[in-house]
């Protein structure tokens, strides 16, 4: 067997999909009802279609169906995957209903989990237009439900997690020692990114960047020492914008909050995910960051998303195979201590 058939058979029995989405049947169905911000349609070919403001999703069998979801899997060889609701999230609704279908989207993961041990894992959905109810929630999804940590979105409802009173949720999660998982959402103000799914392409991005700066350059990274985090997308422009960071702390007084240089957070205490299917992106990141702190990631089943280019991406990159075994499982595996 050559080299490179023995990296693919490495690649299709070990890897770990940190970045994937499903939508719980309860959750769909409550939304179905047409009571709340976001609604689910179905449209001409049987797939849902989920709107809410700023942005839409197409709901395929993956997003919903369980055993189409292990089928895929199994003919990609990814062998396990940490479930997360994704857009638009249970925040944007009313503070009683977003609660209650945080619970019902972790309960029905938790059932997943149970059913299909060393497949699946979750992230917490998390209520977070109340922030004490997202910690209590990521405390019983974890401590209950065996969760590996929660979901955060880059913006709720328009208000930044470097506002203080997210900060309960950051102490939660260092507390358990889990990571948060930040997935981004349409930035606020949305009116730039409505046309050509420009909210997905560019905003998206655009948000997760702009939120890991903001934890950054609000000394959060510090009051909330030892905190993990995910960054979604490879980080959006952060591996690009890293060394202007470190200059921007070192010349504007605005900038001198953290401790430390900007980019020591970012190696320290920021996990990427591959969600760039483009190698040579992907190389740079990791000479600039290290290997340490690299995950594999689909954003299936979303039409950007990838199961083959989960995989195939790790395996193209123009380094050694113990880097690509970091990036495919061993990082995930001491991250969540599986």
């Amino acid at each position: 067997m050559s080299t490179r058939e023995t990296e693919k058979v490495m690649v299709q029995t070990v890897a770990i999909d940190v970045h994937n989405h499903f939508y719980p049947s309860s959750y769909l169905k409550e939304l179905k009802k047409g009571e709340g911000a976001a609604k689910v349609t179905e449209d001409s070919k049987g797939d849902f279609i989920l709107t809410y403001a700023g942005d839409y999703n197409v709901i395929v069998p993956g997003h919903r169906d369980i055993e189409f979801r292990l089928a895929e899997l199994d003919r990609i060889g990814i062998k396990t995957q940490i479930l997360s609701l994704t857009t638009p999230g249970v925040h944007i609704e009313e503070r009683e209903r977003g609660i209650r279908l945080a619970k019902m989207v972790n309960d029905d993961f938790a059932e997943i989990v149970d059913k299909y041990p060393g497949r699946f894992y979750g992230f917490a959905a998390l209520p977070l237009q109340d922030p004490k109810a997202a910690a209590m929630e990521l405390r019983r999804a974890v401590k209950e439900l065996h969760f590996k940590g929660g979901t955060l979105f880059t913006n709720i409802n328009g208000q930044t997690l470097d506002d203080p009173s997210f900060q309960c949720v950051f102490e939660q999660a260092r507390e358990l020692d889990v990571p948060l998982f930040i997935h981004p959402t349409t930035p606020s103000p949305a009116d730039a990114f409505l046309d050509y799914r420009l909210a997905a392409l560019v905003g998206f991005g655009m948000d997760t960047t702009l939120t890991v700066a903001r934890l950054i350059f609000s000394g959060l990274l510090d009051r909330v020492s030892g905190l993990k985090l995910i960054a979604s997308h490879l980080g959006g422009c952060l591996p690009y914008l890293a060394e202007r960071f470190d200059r921007g702390y070192s010349v504007y007084p605005e900038c001198q909050k953290p401790l430390k240089l900007p980019t020591s957070y970012l190696k320290e205490s920021v996990y990427f995910d591959c969600v760039l299917f483009e190698p040579l992106a992907v190389e740079f990141a990791l000479k600039l960051f290290g290997s340490d702190h690299f995950l594999a990631g689909s954003d299936y089943p979303h039409q950007v998303g990838d199961l083959e280019k989960c995989v195939g991406v790790i395996r193209e990159l123009d380094t050694t195979p113990e880097i690509k075994e970091k990036i495919l499982h061993l990082n995930a595996e001491k991250l969540f201590k599986l």
